[in-house]
């Protein structure tokens, strides 16, 4: 039996011999590479930190000592440790286990993170609960470079230092998150592993290890390492913590020695941060030779390592929203797109391609991203900010603060918009519709399909005066080539597909082809239904639903989007309009109020009720 076999749990780890835990590393490798070239998902994060995670399994005692990983890509190691090995072929999959950690999953996951930099917080409010207990456990934090970047993580460095608190920070330094890094950080860390000190104390530890037979002496060797690397003065440690580092983080005969040292060390009583040196996607050599595509995978033949991709390939809603910008941008250089870390998820990567000088790739600073265009904005730019709606989530203060109180024409690109999949409730984009559209001074609005897209993109490109907001799925479109005309379309005005009686369906977004069905499907039954696409969520077309509510006896609002979002507004108006005064019944389908598990798309928006049975049956039961 292969050692992976014998594992199910972090005490199985405990007996084991180094040479015997880089077996088992080797082997824990090969079985993620297997899963994600039968299922797919994320494979470069978690590959990066086999090593790490046995060595961290090996010396602490999980789950009594807490072990958090910040974003949760980086776990397929440890849920293969901690008791869901024969769990992995279902990750991501519906009724499966999570692509992150997640709390209800085990008691080894600790606090759950879909999104990045949360570790060091929640790592320090778990140490800070431990001494208010007067508990001795240990309190670790796995926090990518990338992530470092973020403004929440250096808060939380800065509050770790004052409350002087014993936590393990290990900061998983690979140049990347999902794109390489970028910003100073990056840059200081690798002027940290480029010392002469680093290199210096290396070769010490390297020459140790190598020729000492006996591993009490490798390990006063490597705690001579150690210290020699804390000596210097950097930045972690004027803030306040205990520097211990580069260390490989991929070299077990460095990592256990290391690790045993900081968990029997009674002597810094402060937070420690140990700087370790990983490879993303360590041990997957593919013929397509891209870092950032290692970070999420299709299913891949497993001999040739080449991804499984289908015969046609249907451009993405982020491909049109990046070829129409950039089709944009090269007629206007005061044009320019901001992400966060995320240029080929938001689609960017093909403006950067052509226009990279304006493209910012601010890294995890989804705050920072937002302000900084704000300034842009009020400087006489046109910015567009292209996140993920649930990454948007973060900045809601400077979105409200900075840009719609000074009503600063930011335009903001809203990805995966809606329900994603298997990524599941913690990236699901449930929600902009509604912290959107309740401010003033913002016009947001949602395609049916790409062809709208493109129109609202150059619609926001012309609006000057104030915040806008375009929202779209992670989807493919039925297009395979950008072909779109450029067309402003007019402000808070939707458009009717197709006229009819008594019934009217008002959607938002690319739930229409879903309504066009429903019609279809009842048309059988002898009804003839009106069809509208909203275009905005706000301003909503106040002309248009009045029409429709006053010559129909039924008026039905689809969107993707939570309560409180596109619905809620026409409930509003049709109730301070006098329009529920009469024979009209209205009815809003939205979201459901809950967090809906991953699934497919489709299945999700089947349990969300927003499908054309769904709404066959709310019609149906209207009716006399």
């Amino acid at each position: 039996m292969s050692l992976l076999g014998r594992v199910s749990l972090p005490f199985d780890l405990k007996g084991l011999k180094i040479e015997d835990l880089k077996v088992l590393s080797d082997e824990i490798r090969e079985m993620i590479i297997k899963i994600a070239s039968e299922k797919g998902g994320h494979l470069g994060a978690s590959l990066g930190v086999v090593e790490l995670t046995v060595a961290l399994h090996h010396i602490f005692d999980t789950p009594e000592d807490i072990l958090i990983w910040d974003v949760g890509h980086q776990a397929y190691p440890h849920k293969i440790l901690t008791g869901r090995k024969d769990l992995m072929s279902t990750i991501r999959q519906p009724g499966g286990i999570a692509g992150f950690t997640k709390r209800n999953e085990s008691i080894y996951d600790p606090f759950g993170a879909g999104h990045s930099s949360t570790s060091i917080s929640a790592a320090l409010g778990f140490a800070a609960a431990r001494d208010i207990k007067k508990q001795n456990n240990h309190v670790i934090a796995v926090i990518g470079d990338g992530a470092m970047s973020a403004g929440m993580a250096f808060e939380a460095l800065n509050n770790a230092s004052m409350l002087n608190t014993k936590m393990l920070v290990i900061l998983n330094d690979n140049k990347m998150s999902i794109a390489p890094a970028v910003g100073a950080m990056s840059s200081y860390l690798a002027k940290l592993l480029s010392s002469r000190q680093y290199y210096k104390a290396r070769n010490i530890a390297k020459n140790a290890l190598h020729y000492t037979p006996f591993f009490e002496k490798v390990v006063k060797n490597v705690q001579k390492c150690t210290k020699r690397l804390a000596t210097g003065s950097n930045f972690f440690e004027e803030i306040g913590f205990h520097y211990i580092g580069p260390v490989g983080g991929h070299s077990l005969d460095q990592l256990i020695p290391v690790l045993r040292n900081i968990r029997d060390n009674d002597q810094v009583n402060k937070p420690i941060l140990l700087h370790i040196r990983t490879e993303k996607g360590r041990g997957f050599d593919s013929p397509e030779k891209s870092l950032e595509s290692y970070h999420a995978v299709l299913p891949f033949d497993l001999q040739t390592k080449i991804q499984k991709k289908p015969e046609k390939s249907y451009l993405s809603y982020s491909k049109v929203f990046a070829s129409t910008l950039t089709k944009i941008a090269k007629k206007n250089k005061e044009v320019v797109a901001i992400t966060a870390a995320m240029p080929s998820g938001t689609g960017l990567d093909l403006m950067i391609k052509e226009l990279p000088d304006q493209v910012y790739d601010v890294g995890i600073a989804e705050q920072h991203a937002v302000t900084f265009a704000a300034g842009l904005a009020a400087a006489g730019t046109k910015p567009f900010v292209a996140i993920y709606s649930t990454f948007l989530q973060r900045a809601y203060d400077q979105i409200i603060h900075d840009v719609a109180i000074q009503s600063l024409p930011v335009r903001f690109m809203l990805d995966r918009a809606g329900l994603v999949g298997a990524d599941g409730p913690t990236h699901a984009g449930s929600f902009d519709l509604a912290y959107l559209c309740n401010l003033p001074n913002f016009i947001c609005m949602a395609p049916s399909d790409e062809a709208e897209l493109a129109k609202m993109v150059f619609t926001a490109y012309q609006i000057n005066h104030c915040p806008s907001a375009v929202r779209y799925p992670k989807a493919k479109t039925n297009s395979i080539e950008f072909n779109y005309e450029l067309e402003p379309l007019e402000i808070g005005k939707g458009r009717v597909i197709q006229k009819g009686e008594r019934i009217a369906i008002l959607s938002l977004g690319t739930r229409l082809q879903e309504c066009i069905k429903t019609s279809e499907m009842l048309k059988k039954d002898g009804f003839d239904i009106t069809i509208a696409d909203a275009r905005f969520a706000k301003p909503i077309d106040t002309e248009l639903i009045r029409d429709l509510a006053s010559s129909h006896d039924i008026l039905l609002t689809v969107e993707e989007g939570a309560i409180g979002g596109f619905g809620s507004s026409v409930a509003q108006f049709l109730l301070n309009d006098g329009l529920l005064d009469g024979k009209l019944k209205f009815r809003l389908l939205c979201l459901p109020d809950y967090f809906i598990e991953q699934n497919t798309v489709q299945q999700m928006y089947e349990e969300a009720g927003l499908n054309t049975r769904d709404m066959c049956q709310t019609i149906k039961n209207l009716l006399p």
